[in-house]
Protein backbone atom coordinates (compact mmCIF):
# COMPACT_ATOMS: atom_id res chain seq x y z
CA UNK A 1 0.00 0.00 0.00
CA UNK A 2 0.91 3.63 -0.75
CA UNK A 3 1.40 5.46 2.34
CA UNK A 4 1.04 9.14 2.78
CA UNK A 5 2.02 11.03 5.93
CA UNK A 6 -0.20 13.96 6.83
CA UNK A 7 -0.69 15.12 3.17
CA UNK A 8 -1.99 18.84 2.40
CA UNK A 9 -5.47 19.21 1.45
CA UNK A 10 -4.57 20.37 -1.34
CA UNK A 11 -3.00 16.62 -2.25
CA UNK A 12 -6.05 14.95 -1.42
CA UNK A 13 -8.30 14.74 -4.78
CA UNK A 14 -4.92 13.07 -6.52
CA UNK A 15 -4.11 10.73 -3.84
CA UNK A 16 -7.92 9.82 -3.67
CA UNK A 17 -7.88 9.01 -7.45
CA UNK A 18 -9.65 5.57 -7.74
CA UNK A 19 -7.70 3.33 -10.61
CA UNK A 20 -9.10 3.71 -14.22
CA UNK A 21 -8.19 1.87 -17.51
CA UNK A 22 -7.49 4.37 -20.82
CA UNK A 23 -10.77 5.89 -20.83
CA UNK A 24 -10.77 6.03 -24.84
CA UNK A 25 -10.17 2.03 -25.55
CA UNK A 26 -12.68 1.87 -23.17
CA UNK A 27 -15.74 3.57 -24.18
CA UNK A 28 -14.70 2.87 -27.77
CA UNK A 29 -14.93 -1.13 -26.82
CA UNK A 30 -18.18 -0.67 -25.14
CA UNK A 31 -19.89 1.77 -28.07
CA UNK A 32 -18.91 -0.92 -30.30
CA UNK A 33 -20.52 -3.71 -28.49
CA UNK A 34 -23.96 -1.94 -27.39
CA UNK A 35 -24.15 -1.00 -31.66
CA UNK A 36 -23.43 -4.66 -32.41
CA UNK A 37 -25.78 -6.19 -30.26
CA UNK A 38 -28.63 -3.18 -30.97
CA UNK A 39 -28.54 -4.43 -34.46
CA UNK A 40 -27.45 -8.23 -34.57
CA UNK A 41 -29.31 -9.41 -31.70
CA UNK A 42 -28.61 -12.86 -30.21
CA UNK A 43 -25.71 -13.51 -32.79
CA UNK A 44 -23.80 -10.74 -31.69
CA UNK A 45 -23.89 -11.37 -28.05
CA UNK A 46 -22.98 -15.26 -28.59
CA UNK A 47 -20.14 -13.66 -31.18
CA UNK A 48 -18.73 -11.30 -27.97
CA UNK A 49 -19.01 -14.52 -25.70
CA UNK A 50 -16.83 -16.32 -27.90
CA UNK A 51 -14.14 -13.55 -28.86
CA UNK A 52 -14.16 -11.75 -25.25
CA UNK A 53 -14.81 -15.08 -22.93
CA UNK A 54 -13.87 -17.90 -25.10
CA UNK A 55 -16.58 -19.37 -24.44
CA UNK A 56 -19.03 -21.07 -27.19
CA UNK A 57 -22.82 -20.52 -25.86
CA UNK A 58 -25.49 -22.85 -28.10
CA UNK A 59 -28.03 -21.08 -25.87
CA UNK A 60 -28.39 -18.25 -24.20
CA UNK A 61 -31.62 -18.65 -21.43
CA UNK A 62 -31.11 -21.15 -18.57
CA UNK A 63 -34.03 -23.84 -19.05
CA UNK A 64 -35.91 -24.37 -16.08
CA UNK A 65 -35.12 -27.85 -15.61
CA UNK A 66 -31.45 -26.73 -14.95
CA UNK A 67 -32.67 -24.03 -12.62
CA UNK A 68 -35.01 -26.19 -10.55
CA UNK A 69 -32.38 -29.18 -10.40
CA UNK A 70 -29.74 -26.86 -9.31
CA UNK A 71 -30.16 -27.20 -5.88
CA UNK A 72 -29.26 -30.79 -5.85
CA UNK A 73 -25.30 -29.19 -6.31
CA UNK A 74 -26.14 -26.96 -3.53
CA UNK A 75 -25.09 -28.04 0.22
CA UNK A 76 -27.59 -27.74 3.31
CA UNK A 77 -25.30 -25.30 5.03
CA UNK A 78 -25.19 -22.74 2.34
CA UNK A 79 -29.21 -23.38 1.60
CA UNK A 80 -29.42 -22.50 5.43
CA UNK A 81 -27.19 -19.38 5.01
CA UNK A 82 -29.51 -18.00 1.83
CA UNK A 83 -32.50 -18.47 4.02
CA UNK A 84 -30.80 -16.13 7.02
CA UNK A 85 -29.69 -13.89 4.38
CA UNK A 86 -33.06 -13.58 2.32
CA UNK A 87 -35.18 -12.86 5.99
CA UNK A 88 -32.84 -10.48 7.17
CA UNK A 89 -32.77 -8.45 3.99
CA UNK A 90 -36.61 -9.38 2.86
CA UNK A 91 -36.94 -7.72 6.59
CA UNK A 92 -35.18 -4.54 6.42
CA UNK A 93 -36.52 -3.86 3.06
CA UNK A 94 -40.15 -4.46 3.73
CA UNK A 95 -39.87 -1.81 6.41
CA UNK A 96 -39.27 0.33 3.44
CA UNK A 97 -42.73 0.68 2.12
CA UNK A 98 -44.70 3.52 3.02
CA UNK A 99 -47.84 4.10 2.60
CA UNK A 100 -50.05 6.72 0.95
CA UNK A 101 -50.68 9.81 2.53
CA UNK A 102 -53.20 12.29 0.75
CA UNK A 103 -52.72 16.11 2.00
CA UNK A 104 -54.99 18.55 1.79
CA UNK A 105 -52.80 21.21 1.03
CA UNK A 106 -55.22 24.13 0.91
CA UNK A 107 -59.51 23.68 1.09
CA UNK A 108 -60.69 21.29 -2.00
CA UNK A 109 -56.97 21.12 -3.23
CA UNK A 110 -55.70 17.55 -2.30
CA UNK A 111 -52.52 15.81 -3.34
CA UNK A 112 -50.83 12.50 -2.50
CA UNK A 113 -47.59 10.52 -4.38
CA UNK A 114 -47.82 6.63 -4.94
CA UNK A 115 -45.16 4.30 -5.81
CA UNK A 116 -45.61 2.65 -8.99
CA UNK A 117 -43.42 -0.71 -9.66
CA UNK A 118 -41.54 -0.56 -12.90
CA UNK A 119 -42.64 -3.63 -14.90
CA UNK A 120 -39.43 -4.73 -16.51
CA UNK A 121 -36.30 -5.12 -15.09
CA UNK A 122 -33.08 -6.21 -15.82
CA UNK A 123 -30.95 -7.94 -12.70
CA UNK A 124 -26.85 -7.94 -14.38
CA UNK A 125 -25.17 -10.48 -11.33
CA UNK A 126 -21.12 -10.77 -11.97
CA UNK A 127 -19.50 -13.84 -11.71
CA UNK A 128 -16.75 -13.32 -13.48
CA UNK A 129 -14.13 -14.24 -11.40
CA UNK A 130 -16.60 -15.37 -8.31
CA UNK A 131 -20.61 -15.99 -8.54
CA UNK A 132 -21.79 -13.16 -6.56
CA UNK A 133 -25.39 -14.99 -5.72
CA UNK A 134 -25.72 -12.75 -3.22
CA UNK A 135 -26.21 -9.80 -5.62
CA UNK A 136 -29.02 -11.53 -6.90
CA UNK A 137 -31.15 -11.55 -3.10
CA UNK A 138 -29.86 -7.75 -2.97
CA UNK A 139 -31.47 -7.22 -6.13
CA UNK A 140 -34.43 -9.33 -6.47
CA UNK A 141 -35.80 -8.74 -3.05
CA UNK A 142 -37.09 -5.27 -3.75
CA UNK A 143 -38.21 -5.77 -6.50
CA UNK A 144 -39.95 -8.63 -5.50
CA UNK A 145 -41.33 -6.19 -2.49
CA UNK A 146 -41.69 -2.97 -4.93
CA UNK A 147 -44.08 -5.05 -7.53
CA UNK A 148 -42.25 -5.53 -10.69
CA UNK A 149 -44.03 -7.65 -12.86
CA UNK A 150 -41.12 -8.98 -15.01
CA UNK A 151 -37.04 -9.63 -13.94
CA UNK A 152 -34.55 -10.32 -15.86
CA UNK A 153 -31.07 -11.68 -14.67
CA UNK A 154 -28.36 -11.80 -16.71
CA UNK A 155 -24.57 -13.66 -15.28
CA UNK A 156 -21.97 -14.59 -17.15
CA UNK A 157 -21.47 -18.17 -18.03
CA UNK A 158 -18.87 -20.31 -16.85
CA UNK A 159 -15.89 -21.94 -19.72
CA UNK A 160 -18.71 -24.72 -20.27
CA UNK A 161 -20.99 -22.03 -20.90
CA UNK A 162 -22.87 -22.87 -17.86
CA UNK A 163 -24.06 -20.90 -14.89
CA UNK A 164 -23.37 -21.62 -11.13
CA UNK A 165 -25.37 -24.03 -9.50
CA UNK A 166 -25.84 -21.63 -6.50
CA UNK A 167 -26.91 -18.72 -8.12
CA UNK A 168 -29.64 -20.73 -10.30
CA UNK A 169 -30.74 -22.17 -6.92
CA UNK A 170 -30.56 -18.59 -5.43
CA UNK A 171 -32.81 -17.31 -8.27
CA UNK A 172 -35.00 -20.28 -7.90
CA UNK A 173 -35.88 -19.70 -4.70
CA UNK A 174 -36.60 -16.15 -4.86
CA UNK A 175 -39.02 -17.35 -7.88
CA UNK A 176 -37.15 -16.03 -10.57
CA UNK A 177 -37.31 -17.92 -14.18
CA UNK A 178 -35.62 -15.73 -17.24
CA UNK A 179 -32.51 -16.53 -16.33
CA UNK A 180 -29.51 -15.79 -19.30
CA UNK A 181 -26.27 -17.02 -19.55
CA UNK A 182 -24.54 -13.31 -20.64
CA UNK A 183 -21.91 -11.68 -18.89
CA UNK A 184 -20.49 -7.84 -19.16
CA UNK A 185 -20.94 -5.38 -21.86
CA UNK A 186 -23.17 -7.85 -24.35
CA UNK A 187 -25.33 -8.45 -21.34
CA UNK A 188 -25.95 -4.85 -20.48
CA UNK A 189 -26.50 -4.42 -24.60
CA UNK A 190 -29.14 -7.56 -24.39
CA UNK A 191 -31.05 -6.44 -21.61
CA UNK A 192 -31.05 -2.62 -22.97
CA UNK A 193 -32.46 -3.20 -26.22
CA UNK A 194 -33.65 -6.63 -26.03
CA UNK A 195 -32.98 -9.46 -28.82
CA UNK A 196 -34.75 -12.91 -29.95
CA UNK A 197 -33.90 -14.47 -26.26
CA UNK A 198 -33.91 -11.48 -23.82
CA UNK A 199 -36.78 -9.45 -23.09
CA UNK A 200 -36.00 -5.82 -23.50
CA UNK A 201 -36.18 -3.91 -20.01
CA UNK A 202 -37.04 -0.43 -18.32
CA UNK A 203 -34.25 -0.19 -15.88
CA UNK A 204 -30.70 -2.40 -15.36
CA UNK A 205 -29.34 -2.67 -12.20
CA UNK A 206 -26.20 -4.52 -10.71
CA UNK A 207 -22.65 -4.06 -10.50
CA UNK A 208 -19.97 -4.78 -12.66
CA UNK A 209 -16.01 -3.84 -13.67
CA UNK A 210 -15.23 -0.30 -15.31
CA UNK A 211 -16.74 -2.15 -18.99
CA UNK A 212 -20.48 -2.75 -17.66
CA UNK A 213 -20.12 0.75 -15.80
CA UNK A 214 -19.55 2.74 -19.27
CA UNK A 215 -22.09 0.38 -20.54
CA UNK A 216 -24.98 1.37 -18.05
CA UNK A 217 -24.23 4.89 -18.50
CA UNK A 218 -24.49 5.02 -22.64
CA UNK A 219 -27.90 2.83 -22.70
CA UNK A 220 -28.98 5.78 -20.14
CA UNK A 221 -28.63 8.01 -22.51
CA UNK A 222 -30.57 6.31 -24.89
CA UNK A 223 -33.51 5.96 -22.32
CA UNK A 224 -32.93 2.99 -20.63
CA UNK A 225 -32.63 3.62 -16.65
CA UNK A 226 -29.71 2.68 -14.30
CA UNK A 227 -29.68 2.07 -10.43
CA UNK A 228 -26.18 3.67 -10.62
CA UNK A 229 -22.67 4.11 -11.76
CA UNK A 230 -21.56 0.98 -9.56
CA UNK A 231 -18.27 -0.26 -10.62
CA UNK A 232 -15.01 -1.90 -9.14
CA UNK A 233 -15.61 -1.96 -5.43
CA UNK A 234 -13.82 -0.65 -2.69
CA UNK A 235 -13.89 0.31 0.85
CA UNK A 236 -12.48 3.32 3.70
CA UNK A 237 -11.27 2.52 7.35
CA UNK A 238 -11.10 5.13 9.11
CA UNK A 239 -9.00 4.33 12.57
CA UNK A 240 -7.89 5.81 15.67
CA UNK A 241 -5.77 4.32 18.39
CA UNK A 242 -9.14 2.35 19.91
CA UNK A 243 -9.18 -0.27 16.59
CA UNK A 244 -8.28 -3.78 16.45
CA UNK A 245 -5.06 -4.13 13.32
CA UNK A 246 -5.80 -7.30 12.50
CA UNK A 247 -9.44 -6.87 11.92
CA UNK A 248 -8.36 -3.76 10.12
CA UNK A 249 -5.95 -5.84 7.23
CA UNK A 250 -9.29 -8.76 7.45
CA UNK A 251 -11.71 -5.79 6.00
CA UNK A 252 -8.88 -4.42 3.53
CA UNK A 253 -8.56 -7.74 2.37
CA UNK A 254 -11.78 -9.05 1.58
CA UNK A 255 -12.44 -6.07 -0.42
CA UNK A 256 -9.25 -6.59 -2.14
CA UNK A 257 -10.47 -9.65 -3.45
CA UNK A 258 -12.93 -8.80 -5.22
CA UNK A 259 -10.88 -7.57 -8.44
CA UNK A 260 -7.55 -6.13 -9.29
CA UNK A 261 -9.23 -2.87 -9.99
CA UNK A 262 -10.62 -2.56 -6.31
CA UNK A 263 -9.47 0.18 -4.14
CA UNK A 264 -9.21 -0.21 -0.23
CA UNK A 265 -8.12 3.08 2.14
CA UNK A 266 -6.81 3.22 5.49
CA UNK A 267 -7.48 6.66 7.33
CA UNK A 268 -5.81 6.80 10.57
CA UNK A 269 -4.65 9.66 13.00
CA UNK A 270 -2.00 7.13 14.49
CA UNK A 271 1.02 5.84 12.70
CA UNK A 272 1.21 2.91 14.65
CA UNK A 273 -1.92 1.80 13.70
CA UNK A 274 -0.65 1.77 9.97
CA UNK A 275 2.39 -0.18 10.60
CA UNK A 276 0.60 -2.87 12.49
CA UNK A 277 -1.72 -2.94 9.64
CA UNK A 278 0.58 -3.24 6.87
CA UNK A 279 2.20 -5.97 9.16
CA UNK A 280 -1.29 -7.93 9.27
CA UNK A 281 -1.88 -7.59 5.68
CA UNK A 282 1.17 -9.28 4.49
CA UNK A 283 0.38 -12.17 7.33
CA UNK A 284 -3.04 -12.64 6.02
CA UNK A 285 -2.38 -12.39 2.49
CA UNK A 286 -0.79 -15.61 1.90
CA UNK A 287 -3.95 -17.78 3.76
CA UNK A 288 -5.63 -16.36 0.86
CA UNK A 289 -6.84 -18.45 -2.37
CA UNK A 290 -7.25 -14.84 -4.40
CA UNK A 291 -3.39 -13.98 -2.64
CA UNK A 292 -2.76 -12.72 -6.47
CA UNK A 293 -5.78 -10.67 -7.14
CA UNK A 294 -5.67 -8.81 -4.05
CA UNK A 295 -2.14 -8.08 -4.26
CA UNK A 296 -3.10 -6.45 -7.52
CA UNK A 297 -5.95 -4.32 -5.98
CA UNK A 298 -3.63 -3.25 -3.02
CA UNK A 299 -1.08 -1.98 -5.68
CA UNK A 300 -4.20 0.47 -5.95
CA UNK A 301 -4.38 1.08 -2.82
CA UNK A 302 -3.84 4.07 0.29
CA UNK A 303 -2.77 4.47 4.10
CA UNK A 304 -3.61 7.78 4.76
CA UNK A 305 -2.02 9.22 8.56
CA UNK A 306 -3.68 12.51 9.19
CA UNK A 307 -2.97 13.65 13.11
CA UNK A 308 -5.92 15.61 13.67
CA UNK A 309 -9.61 13.17 13.82
CA UNK A 310 -11.53 16.43 13.00
CA UNK A 311 -8.99 16.30 9.20
CA UNK A 312 -9.69 12.67 9.06
CA UNK A 313 -13.30 12.76 9.14
CA UNK A 314 -12.69 15.80 6.29
CA UNK A 315 -10.62 13.50 3.78
CA UNK A 316 -12.98 10.49 4.42
CA UNK A 317 -16.23 12.49 3.53
CA UNK A 318 -14.07 14.04 0.44
CA UNK A 319 -13.41 10.29 -1.02
CA UNK A 320 -16.73 9.12 -0.43
CA UNK A 321 -16.32 5.61 -0.19
CA UNK A 322 -19.00 3.04 -1.59
CA UNK A 323 -17.99 0.98 2.02
CA UNK A 324 -17.07 2.78 4.92
CA UNK A 325 -15.93 1.30 7.84
CA UNK A 326 -15.35 3.20 11.18
CA UNK A 327 -13.69 1.95 13.61
CA UNK A 328 -13.28 4.81 16.44
CA UNK A 329 -14.00 4.42 20.13
CA UNK A 330 -16.97 7.58 19.36
CA UNK A 331 -18.07 5.64 16.34
CA UNK A 332 -21.30 6.53 16.53
CA UNK A 333 -20.41 10.08 16.88
CA UNK A 334 -17.74 10.00 14.30
CA UNK A 335 -20.97 8.59 11.85
CA UNK A 336 -23.06 11.60 12.70
CA UNK A 337 -20.03 13.53 10.90
CA UNK A 338 -20.32 11.06 7.56
CA UNK A 339 -22.12 13.03 4.85
CA UNK A 340 -20.72 10.98 2.12
CA UNK A 341 -20.42 7.16 2.19
CA UNK A 342 -22.60 4.18 0.45
CA UNK A 343 -22.81 2.09 3.51
CA UNK A 344 -21.21 2.49 7.03
CA UNK A 345 -20.62 -0.09 9.19
CA UNK A 346 -19.93 1.32 12.97
CA UNK A 347 -17.38 -0.32 15.58
CA UNK A 348 -14.88 -3.30 16.11
CA UNK A 349 -17.40 -5.74 15.54
CA UNK A 350 -18.98 -4.85 12.30
CA UNK A 351 -16.98 -6.34 9.64
CA UNK A 352 -18.26 -4.88 5.84
CA UNK A 353 -18.63 -8.40 4.85
CA UNK A 354 -21.75 -8.94 6.79
CA UNK A 355 -23.30 -6.21 4.85
CA UNK A 356 -22.15 -8.26 2.23
CA UNK A 357 -24.66 -11.07 2.71
CA UNK A 358 -26.59 -10.96 5.41
CA UNK A 359 -27.62 -7.94 8.16
CA UNK A 360 -30.29 -7.10 6.17
CA UNK A 361 -28.85 -3.54 4.60
CA UNK A 362 -28.24 -3.78 0.66
CA UNK A 363 -25.08 -3.93 -0.40
CA UNK A 364 -25.37 -2.73 -4.52
CA UNK A 365 -24.39 0.77 -3.56
CA UNK A 366 -22.55 3.68 -5.63
CA UNK A 367 -18.50 3.32 -6.45
CA UNK A 368 -15.58 6.26 -7.71
CA UNK A 369 -17.28 8.77 -5.30
CA UNK A 370 -20.94 8.86 -6.80
CA UNK A 371 -21.82 8.29 -2.65
CA UNK A 372 -21.68 11.94 -2.84
CA UNK A 373 -24.74 12.50 -5.04
CA UNK A 374 -26.14 8.56 -5.30
CA UNK A 375 -27.93 6.21 -2.88
CA UNK A 376 -27.60 2.20 -2.55
CA UNK A 377 -30.20 0.32 -3.96
CA UNK A 378 -33.55 0.43 -1.85
CA UNK A 379 -37.19 -0.63 -2.59
CA UNK A 380 -37.38 2.76 -4.07
CA UNK A 381 -35.07 2.51 -6.78
CA UNK A 382 -37.63 -0.29 -8.43
CA UNK A 383 -40.72 2.55 -7.87
CA UNK A 384 -41.96 5.46 -10.16
CA UNK A 385 -42.90 8.25 -7.61
CA UNK A 386 -46.30 9.53 -9.48
CA UNK A 387 -48.03 12.35 -7.63
CA UNK A 388 -51.71 13.08 -8.11
CA UNK A 389 -53.82 16.30 -7.40
CA UNK A 390 -57.94 16.37 -6.97
CA UNK A 391 -59.29 19.92 -7.24
CA UNK A 392 -62.62 20.79 -6.31
CA UNK A 393 -64.74 24.02 -7.33
CA UNK A 394 -64.41 25.50 -3.85
CA UNK A 395 -60.39 23.98 -4.31
CA UNK A 396 -59.85 26.18 -7.75
CA UNK A 397 -61.27 29.20 -6.62
CA UNK A 398 -59.07 28.91 -3.45
CA UNK A 399 -55.38 28.41 -5.39
CA UNK A 400 -56.81 29.74 -9.23
CA UNK A 401 -56.01 33.52 -8.42
CA UNK A 402 -52.23 32.74 -7.33
CA UNK A 403 -52.00 30.44 -10.55
CA UNK A 404 -53.34 33.33 -12.82
CA UNK A 405 -51.17 35.88 -11.47
CA UNK A 406 -48.08 33.66 -11.65
CA UNK A 407 -48.89 32.55 -15.14
CA UNK A 408 -49.26 36.35 -16.26
CA UNK A 409 -45.78 36.94 -15.05
CA UNK A 410 -44.44 34.55 -16.90
CA UNK A 411 -46.24 35.10 -20.20
CA UNK A 412 -48.20 32.17 -20.54
CA UNK A 413 -51.66 33.35 -21.21
CA UNK A 414 -53.00 29.71 -22.19
CA UNK A 415 -52.30 29.07 -18.51
CA UNK A 416 -54.07 31.37 -17.04
CA UNK A 417 -57.21 31.19 -19.08
CA UNK A 418 -56.95 27.20 -18.37
CA UNK A 419 -57.89 28.53 -14.75
CA UNK A 420 -60.12 31.51 -15.85
CA UNK A 421 -62.53 29.85 -18.22
CA UNK A 422 -63.27 27.37 -14.81
CA UNK A 423 -63.58 29.70 -12.96
CA UNK A 424 -65.93 32.21 -15.10
CA UNK A 425 -68.24 28.96 -14.78
CA UNK A 426 -68.37 28.38 -11.35
CA UNK A 427 -69.31 32.31 -10.95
Amino acid sequence: MQIFNNPSINDWQQILQRPAINNDTLQNTVLHILKSVQTEGDEAVKSFTKSIDYIELKQLQVTPEVIKKAGEKVDAALKNAIDIAIQNIRLFHQKQVQAIEKVETMPGVLCWRKSVPIEKVGLYIPGGTAPLFSTLIMLAIPAKIAGCKELIVCTPPRKDGTVSEVILYTASVLGIEKVFAIGGVQAIAAMAFGTASVPQVYKIFGPGNQYVTAAKQFIQQQGVAIDMPAGPSEVCVLADESANPDFIAADLLSQAEHGPDSQVVLVTNQMIIAEKVIKAIEQQLNNLPRKTIAEKALQNSKCIIIDDLEDAIALVNTYAAEHLIIQCEHAEAIAEKITNAGSVFLGNYSPESVGDYASGTNHTLPTNGFAKAYSGVSVDSFVKKITFQQISQQGLQQVGPAVMQMAIAEGLEAHKNAVQIRLNQTI
